[in-house]
């Protein structure tokens, strides 16, 4: 039973540390892409909404998402998609993106903001950081508590003995 003190903050840890990776990783695609300095005129092929939450008492949440496709300077096609866009652009409606050359599938039609994307990166490093930090501390707590309460090395605690007005009773 124990065990579960221990598995499920364990568990905790390895999404939160997921997710960190996934932030990371996003935000050298993005920062790669604005300084390549490499651009190219986008159509956007089609736009489109997912929903999330809803049931019960949490909120709605909307993601618009945008699909778009760009032909690099050596002549390739790259076709991507990109959550979170402006909703002002609509199918058929021209952007500039940008992307790295080695990579061009990283591309993205968002400006280039990069105190933005420290600020948004910070704040969510923070937070994947307390997160961390408290489950670690869940599970130091409870070791430090379940060795308190729990019997010492040596102690045989399958008999029990019984005082009774001084007289010593043992089954």
């Amino acid at each position: 039973m124990d065990a579960l003190f221990y598995v499920v903050p364990s568990l905790m840890i390895a999404l939160a540390l997921a997710g960190l990776i996934r932030l990371l990783g996003r935000a050298r695609r993005i920062r790669s892409a604005w300084n390549s300095g490499l651009t190219a005129e986008a159509r956007c092929l089609n736009t489109y909404t997912t929903t999330s939450g809803g049931g019960g008492d949490s909120s709605v949440s909307t993601t618009l998402h945008h699909v778009y496709e760009f032909t690099t300077r050596e002549g390739r096609p790259v076709r991507f998609e990109e959550s979170s866009g402006p909703r002002t652009i609509v199918t058929g409606d021209i952007v500039t993106v940008r992307y790295p050359a080695e990579h061009p599938e990283w591309a993205t039609a968002k400006p280039p903001q990069p105190g933005r994307l420290v600020a948004e990166q910070g704040c969510l490093l923070a937070f994947f950081g307390v997160f961390i930090a408290f489950c670690i501390a869940f599970m130091v707590g409870f070791s430090l508590i379940s060795d308190v309460f729990s019997p010492g090395e040596g102690v045989d605690d399958t008999t029990n003995t019984v005082v009774v007005d001084g007289v010593t009773m043992t089954p």
